[in-house]
């Protein structure tokens, strides 16, 4: 039905993802070619072709459930920063991607992890703030789909193919960088240069995905939040939360609120697929 199949960024909204992908995918049959995703939503689009949404989604909510806080000056001399977020993040994905779950992603769709490159004229004390800045503008401004901010500012997309990568810590680097939003989460490095954020180019990451519909393909590009209105893309379909994700991106204090990104997204997924099956009998 899709050819190709993109996950938004968004922090732990993406959760929702997992249970749409996990409702959607055997009822439509789902299974695309190739996958691409950035920041949370590459790390979405991993475990939900591992088939590990929902174990993943009960492991984020036990995680939030320690009574550990968004902010611990005491985790900077433990844990190298005030922000818990990032060591539970690398644990998570560092526990689910061993050398059988890597084999495994190998053996299905092409998978694509997005990053950003910054700005080569700016250095990245400077770009990181500023890239941040202006997306957070852009995004409270016009609220685009696709914001043009980050390439106006000389961010540029760069592509990590998983089925290149060599180990599970390949992956776990390419899955860190392309989700480095500082202070939260520490500035990646992927080919001995600093990765960024793939969120900093364009958090909805369309653009693997062109050739497949300029080929006459389908696609299908999953959300993490609401929008206005998208933009018109032939053979392109635009998947939104039926209600906004009732959960911070980098909060860690609320589980019910993991256990409900998670929730909606099995219903909104079960929704799509009856709406898809009565559109294509």
């Amino acid at each position: 039905m899709f050819d190709a199949v993109a996950f938004a960024g968004g922090g732990n909204r993406c959760y929702w993802q997992g249970g749409f992908w996990e409702a959607a995918a055997p009822l439509l049959g789902l299974k695309p070619s190739m996958v691409v995703g950035v920041s949370a939503g590459a790390w979405s689009a991993c475990y939900s072709l591992l088939g590990l949404g929902r174990k993943v989604n009960e492991m984020v909510a036990e995680g939030c459930s320690q009574g550990r806080r968004n902010f611990e000056w005491r985790a900077w001399r433990s844990e190298g920063s005030p922000w818990p977020v990032s060591l539970m993040y690398r644990s998570l994905i560092e526990t689910i991607i061993d050398e059988s779950a890597l084999a495994r992603l190998k053996q299905g769709p092409e998978i694509l992890i997005g990053l950003a490159r910054k700005p080569r004229r700016l250095p990245l004390a400077l770009a990181v703030p500023l890239g941040i800045a202006t997306y957070q503008i852009e995004k409270k401004w016009r609220s685009p789909v696709h914001p043009r901010g980050g390439r106006a500012l000389g961010f540029s997309p760069e592509f990590v193919r998983v089925q290149d990568l060599e180990s599970p810590a390949d992956l776990s680097a390419a899955l860190m960088a392309s989700a480095s939003v500082p202070p939260f989460m520490p500035v990646g490095r992927i080919g001995g240069m600093a990765a960024l954020d793939g969120g900093l180019v364009d958090n909805v990451p369309t653009e693997p995905l062109l050739p497949v519909e300029a080929q006459g393909g389908k696609t299908l590009v999953i959300l993490s939040r609401l929008y206005r209105a998208f933009p018109e893309a032939k053979g392109r379909t635009y998947i939104q939360p039926s209600k906004p994700v009732p959960i911070g991106q980098f909060d860690i204090t609320n589980p019910s609120g993991i256990r409900k990104a998670y929730e909606i997204g099995l219903r909104d997924g079960e929704d799509f697929a009856r709406r898809m099956r009565r559109q294509h009998p």
